[in-house]
């Protein structure tokens, strides 16, 4: 099959485009930046360069291209790692989430592509109430705090639109938090704010997290490109609370416990929306992604995705 995939030099898109080279299929992978040319080259893809917010540009590309499947993994996550102001740093992902997922299906319709597959999240976007572990069928939350409705209501469009366009065959991954190569968590950064206490553990840390490898980000979007159908949740199989990860990976890093802060000082500090993802979120199944997409994650705990990218971490700096 001709598949396009916008975003083929993100996290995701990298480690994507060998695996549908190496399974048959004519890969073309948008950049917008002309220096990744010669990366897409090397990764098996035909480049083209264009910017995914400029609908001419990118109806263009698309249309010259002539996909069966686009693969949506368009994200701008520089200095993501900052979350206090959620809202601003995500603003540029929240662009690609509607004007950027709304010009790609319209070229989608216009040249005759059969099947879409977009990166949606999966986490915090689930409402507050009953169980910490959701399905795919589980309302998202109608009363996000402020800094978190810009997103939210990104996401709801993305999966929306993905998921009823005339014509398409729409899959929305909602993936977990992403760890690993070109990810923010684990990065060194962050690993040293953990290790010098600077994150602390907000309330009693009783929000539930799902992790995912970016390594298993790929191979289900690899795998959504012809088959399964809907929103799946890929998330790994150890949904755990905030207070669990953050103190094991402390422990792995052989650093102290972090400081406690009450959920009050949380507030005043990080803002009401890091309180309500360090004591209120749910975490996601993987039972559909397993049934309908044959998916299984190559890391089926963040435990151990942790503990490799940590010891490699510690023999690098010896």
């Amino acid at each position: 099959m001709r598949i396009f995939v916008a975003g083929a030099t993100g996290a995701v898109g990298r480690r994507l485009v060998p695996r549908l080279v190496n399974r048959g299929h004519r890969v073309t992978g948008l950049t917008r930046t002309p220096a990744k040319t010669d990366l897409l080259r090397k990764l098996g893809a035909e480049p083209v360069v264009a910017d995914a917010l400029d609908e001419k540009a990118m109806h263009d590309a698309v249309v010259a291209a002539r996909p069966d499947v686009i693969v949506h993994q368009l994200t701008d996550l520089k200095g993501a790692s900052d979350l206090r102001k959620f809202d601003r740093t995500f603003a540029s992902s929240n662009r690609l989430r509607t004007a950027g997922t709304d010009y790609l299906l319209a070229a989608a319709q216009d040249c005759g592509a059969k099947r879409i597959v977009a990166q949606s999240f999966c986490g915090w976007p689930y409402a507050r109430i009953g169980d910490h572990v959701k399905t795919e069928d589980a309302p998202l939350d109608r009363n996000p705090p402020q800094e978190l409705r810009g997103t939210l209501d990104a996401i709801r469009h993305l999966e929306h639109v993905v998921t009823t366009t005339p014509g398409l065959v729409g899959v929305a991954l909602r993936y977990g938090g992403f760890y690993g190569p070109n990810t923010g968590f684990c990065e060194p950064t962050i690993l040293e704010q953990i290790r010098k206490r600077r994150m602390p553990l907000i309330g009693g840390g009783t929000g539930w997290w799902s992790f995912l490898h970016v390594d298993d980000a790929a191979e289900a979007a690899s795998l959504a490109v012809d088959r399964g159908e809907g929103i799946y949740n890929i998330v790994d199989d150890d949904p755990t609370p905030v207070r669990d990860w953050l103190m094991a990976t402390a422990k792995m890093l052989g650093a102290k416990p972090p400081f406690r802060v009450p959920a009050w000082l949380g507030r005043l500090v990080a803002g009401q929306h890091l309180v309500v993802m360090m004591t209120e979120s749910r975490a996601g199944s993987n039972a559909r992604a397993k049934r309908e997409l044959g998916w299984l994650p190559h890391y089926p705990s963040w435990r151990q995705g942790f503990s490799e990218i940590i010891e490699r971490e510690i023999r690098s700096a010896v």
